[in-house]
């Protein structure tokens, strides 16, 4: 890391101590851009690391809400506009009790980046709130998010910024959500909003997209260094929308998913996942993982969710959370001969797991590529929105397809062009920066 990053990292540190994701993600990021000062010193010069790392807008409101109870409860909204250099801000929103706005602006660089990857025209945001959803009725999540949107239509638009859902916002919150935008903005505005129900607005593959898009961004990936997912066996962890449609897409390209899990522990089934039946647990009851083994008593069952990491397998997708996959994680897969890890959760690799895979010439996708295929998707029902049109789920599911290849394509080469062949973060991180920089650049100091 070159003196320069070095400052600019101890800038971010002492200004917002308090928000170590974002510490985390702005120095994975700004490791990379070492490289890429050497050749623009024009970056530097015009303060463009200073800038892409603050955030051009970030918005804090309470959100008072009424339980079933007659009880007034307050919590805490946040969106975070982090940068618009390439279109409106884009973004899920994430509701959950983990929330703070040091989550939000690690999410929220981090999305500059993925969408940069796209190709699509769209910025970078994120938002949410520590509410949590799960135990709450339907009246309670309805007056929640329209509270929540009494604040926030304020800040949004088809061409401003358009959140989409998250951890904790489905297609459920994200009616009530449009509904309260449509009723404050007194006009029906389709594209100010994304994952919205297929019959005012949504696309097609919009479920799917992330799982999807993960598993076609590894198996591009694979397939370019002679391997492929047919035959092999995938532990994924997470059992949640991700999870499921990364497990459906690898089931459907001959691999073997041996392993899912959630908050409670994992289930080890070494023949092969049933996943009707993980989405009948987790779709339909909103059970537990464990509930698997009531139908197959021989699957094993584990309470240490993170243990997942110790099996024996060919490919490892963390799905999950955060920070799930540490170095001694990263080093049992590794001592197990993974062949390839591809992230489909935001960050779930530490810098010390992501380290251990480097060094061991891991085939290794990073978040901001692998999973950016939700986001792309998003992109694509806002193209859909703008042309008042819908588009078949295979014509949606191509186009994913065509993206997340591109993105490999894309950060592939870029590691190559800085003798850093193989090494996706440093390609990820270059490709999806130089664009957004040069954009900030033609705009002046705005």
């Amino acid at each position: 890391m070159s003196s320069y990053v070095e400052e600019v990292m101890e800038k971010i540190k002492s200004r917002d101590p308090e928000q170590p994701e974002f510490h985390q993600a702005a120095e994975e990021v700004l490791e990379s851009l070492s490289l890429v000062l050497e050749k623009h010193p024009e970056y530097k010069e015009e303060g463009v690391i200073e800038r892409i790392i603050e955030p051009e807008r970030q918005i804090v409101f309470r959100v008072p809400w009424v339980d079933d109870e007659g009880n007034t409860r307050v919590n805490r909204g946040y969106r975070v506009q982090f940068n618009s250099a390439l279109g409106p801000y884009k973004g899920g929103l994430r509701f959950h009790p983990s929330v703070n706005l040091g989550i939000i602006k690690f999410l929220g660089f981090e999305q500059i980046f993925k969408n940069s990857l796209t190709g699509r025209p769209i910025g970078g945001g994120k938002g949410g709130s520590d509410f949590n959803p799960k135990g709450k009725s339907d009246g309670e999540i309805m007056r929640f998010c329209q509270s929540f949107m009494s604040e926030l239509y304020r800040h949004i638009g088809a061409n401003t910024d358009v959140p989409a859902g998250d951890i904790g916002v489905g297609g459920r919150e994200i009616g009530y959500l449009f509904g309260q935008y449509k009723k404050l903005a007194n006009a029906f505005e389709a594209g100010v909003l994304t994952g919205k129900g297929l019959d005012w607005g949504g696309s097609l593959v919009r479920t799917e997209a992330t799982g999807y898009g993960l598993v076609y961004l590894v198996q591009e990936m694979m397939q370019d260094y002679g391997q492929d997912i047919e035959g092999k066996d995938v532990v994924i962890s997470g059992s949640g929308n991700v999870a499921i449609y990364a497990t459906e897409k690898v089931q459907e390209l001959g691999g073997n998913v041996i392993a899912l899990s959630d908050s409670s522990g994992f289930v080890h089934d070494p023949r092969g996942m049933d996943l009707d039946l993980v989405k009948e647990i987790k779709e339909v009851r909103e059970g537990r993982i464990k509930e698997y083994l009531e139908e197959y008593p021989e699957a094993e069952y584990n309470e240490e969710s993170f243990d997942i990491w110790k099996l024996d397998c060919d490919v490892a997708l963390p799905c999950a959370t955060q920070n799930e996959l540490d170095g001694k994680s990263a080093q049992a897969l590794v001592d197990n001969n993974v062949i390839a890890v591809g992230e489909g959760a935001n960050m779930p690799s530490t810098p010390e797991a992501i380290e251990v895979f480097l060094n061991n010439d891991i085939l290794y996708a990073p978040g901001k590529a692998a999973n950016a295929g939700g986001v792309a998707t998003s992109a694509l029902e806002m193209t859909q929105n703008g042309m008042y049109d819908s588009w078949s789920f295979d014509k949606v599911d191509k186009e994913l397809k065509g993206i997340m290849t591109n993105i490999y394509e894309n950060i592939s080469e870029t590691a190559k062009e800085y003798d850093k062949e193989g090494n996706f973060v440093v390609g990820a991180n270059i490709a999806g920066f130089i664009k957004v920089a040069d954009a900030m650049l033609d705009q002046g100091v705005i």
